[in-house]
């Protein structure tokens, strides 16, 4: 998958994140099984999407390998709100942004927003 790396299952911790099926999610719980008679340990993962708040759970053996999502994060300064969509500024490259609006943001034209980046999708994680 374009944008993860590769980990094993066994290294993961409550608050990072997973790929799965295109999508990006942040742990939210796991818990561990010893290893049985008949077969190995298994981790059950607590999910919740990034990008849709949806939440969904994954087993898997603690020696395979799952993708992880390379996340960037960054801060803008907004130029304008336009419909559903927020132009910004990145700070940092001063590159122009394209964000989509989320229901219940307070967002105003020279504001500054926290913003993630992860698999090409983009969200506002934070507004000021």
């Amino acid at each position: 998958m374009p944008g993860t790396t590769r980990v094993e299952v066994r290294t993961l911790k409550v608050g990072r994140y997973v790929a799965l099926e295109e999508n990006a999610y942040k742990i939210l719980g796991m818990s561990k099984s010893k290893p049985g008679k008949h077969g190995g340990a298994k981790a059950r993962i607590e999910l919740v999407d990034l990008f849709t708040g949806q939440k969904r759970s994954h087993v898997a053996p603690v020696t395979d390998s799952i993708n992880v999502p390379m996340i960037e994060k960054g801060s803008a300064i907004i130029t304008h709100i336009d419909g559903n969509e927020v132009h910004a500024m990145d700070n940092k490259t001063y590159e122009a942004m394209i964000l989509p609006v989320e229901e219940g943001m307070d967002l105003a034209a020279g504001g500054e927003i926290l913003w993630m980046e992860a698999m090409g999708r983009y969200k506002i994680s934070r507004d000021h």
